[in-house]
């Protein structure tokens, strides 16, 4: 997977063919004028940051009203069910990719306005500094905490795509993380996959704002394991 990473929902799928198929991907944005700008910082308050004491006690509460639910197939799911990749959804000019890019990395360099050339990732789930170049741009990938694939088993397969599509460029639902770790991730829930210990407790914050907001139910393996994180804040 590269930095426009998207769930297959196919499990045991070759990783190397769609990181090769993703390398292909433009990853121009749109809006641009060719300079070049240098920030000290990205976001101030980055999407992996740890979350306020409100925010976990809200998650903890939300956690407990989510429906459990076992996951259907995998029947039908193409990414472009989910529309428009990295579409500018927050109408700022630039798209989703290199708006998460330019607020969850620091020392950020762009070109223009919108395009991120160059910058530092500490990456949520493994811990790791990265550099991130937009000539690698594989190196950092763009994750859906709550993965397309795994949305659709759960019920996503019967929204109108326009939600669809929102799902996929909310921002709530995307963070910039390591390419490694990423593509173990894939489509899992975290009854499946979790990052790093010093992670879990934001990790789950987020992935049930997004259930919650969405109205998506969880597996009770991802449940149980959300409130195992959710008890480490």
């Amino acid at each position: 997977m590269t930095a426009w990473h998207s769930r297959t929902g196919l499990r045991g799928r070759n990783l190397t063919a769609v990181a090769a198929l993703a390398l292909a991907v433009p990853l121009a944005a749109a809006g641009c004028d060719g300079k070049v700008s240098l920030s000290d910082t990205g976001s101030p308050a980055p999407a992996g940051a740890k979350p306020a004491s409100g925010d976990t006690g809200r998650a903890r509460r939300d956690l407990t009203s989510l429906r459990v639910a076992g996951e259907a197939g995998d029947s039908g799911y193409k990414r472009d069910k989910f529309g428009t990749r990295w579409k500018d959804t927050d109408h700022n000019g630039c798209d989703q990719r290199n708006d998460v890019l330019a607020r969850d990395l620091t020392k950020v360099s762009k070109k223009g306005d919108c395009v991120v050339l160059a910058g530092r990732l500490h990456d949520p789930y493994s811990g790791k500094d990265i550099t991130f170049a937009k000539s690698d741009a594989a190196e950092v990938q763009i994750d859906h905490v709550y993965p397309l694939a795994l949305a659709w088993r759960m019920g996503a397969s019967r929204w109108p795509e326009d939600r669809r599509e929102r799902f996929a460029n909310d921002h709530d639902n995307l963070l910039a993380v390591w390419g490694v770790p990423n593509r173990q991730k894939s489509d899992s829930g975290p009854g499946e996959w979790k990052p790093q210990k010093a992670f879990q407790c934001t990790y789950a914050v987020k992935y049930v704002a997004v259930a919650k907001k969405y109205e998506l139910p969880v597996t009770r393996a991802d449940h149980n394991a959300l409130q195992n994180f959710l008890a480490s804040c």
